[in-house]
């Protein structure tokens, strides 16, 4: 992939040493979330974002910004840090390639007077503005709730029960192939739950999809 210049964004099965690398390597910025996976990643970007609010960030490189959504009855808040300091927060920050920033996203949506709030960590190559980074954060998450929505739909992958070794893993790989398959083939003027129909009941369609793959 030619990824020179852009900034990656990967979820937290992402967050690799590897992975960083690879990405700076191909001169780019990554952006990778971090969860219990790299619980020591974890535990130190909550540490550290917790302590420098207790100080009131006095003493801290930490830049901020906000942004405000509001409809269809829900009110959404989204709150961004980011840290600059990486050496100060992070045990063996020199392992990750190009590490320049920590980032806190926090997420505050009112629906129908309640209230949730959620928090997500990244690292990242990037040493941007806040208001950047949390705007590629949320762009990452658009994009995968809508993909989610289309796997959904099309294929019901909610609904598998698919547990056994790395049969799950396998099968979401499947899946998305499938789905990339059916959105490439443009003769068929419908939309992908009826192309993947049309694919199960005529072989010359399903030759057509197929055929994607050498393309």
């Amino acid at each position: 992939m030619e990824l020179k210049g852009c900034l990656v964004t990967i979820d937290a099965m992402g967050c690799q040493k590897k992975i960083a690398e690879l990405i700076v390597e191909q001169e780019a910025d990554y952006l990778l979330a971090v969860k219990d996976n790299q619980p020591n990643l974890h535990l130190a970007h909550q540490n550290y974002f917790w302590e420098a609010n207790d100080a009131n960030f006095e003493g801290y490189n930490i830049d901020y910004a906000q942004t405000f959504n509001k409809g269809h009855g829900r009110l959404e808040q989204r709150r961004c840090w980011v840290g600059y300091d990486v050496l100060r927060c992070v045990n063996g920050s020199q392992d990750w390639k190009k590490l320049e920033t920590i980032v806190m996203v926090e997420s505050e949506r009112t629906v129908d007077g309640k209230t949730t709030i959620e928090h997500r960590y990244y690292i990242s190559s990037s040493d941007n503005s806040a208001s950047k980074l949390l705007n590629a954060s949320r762009e990452h998450w658009g994009i995968e709730n809508s993909l989610h929505w289309r796997l959904d739909i099309a294929f019901r992958e909610d609904e598998s029960r698919i547990r056994k070794g790395h049969g799950a893993e396998n099968f979401a790989i499947l899946r998305h192939i499938a789905l990339n398959l059916l959105k490439k083939e443009e003769t068929a003027k419908v939309g992908i739950p009826n192309k993947r129909l049309r694919a199960g009941w005529d072989t010359s369609y399903l030759e057509k999809v197929l055929a994607g793959l050498a393309l």
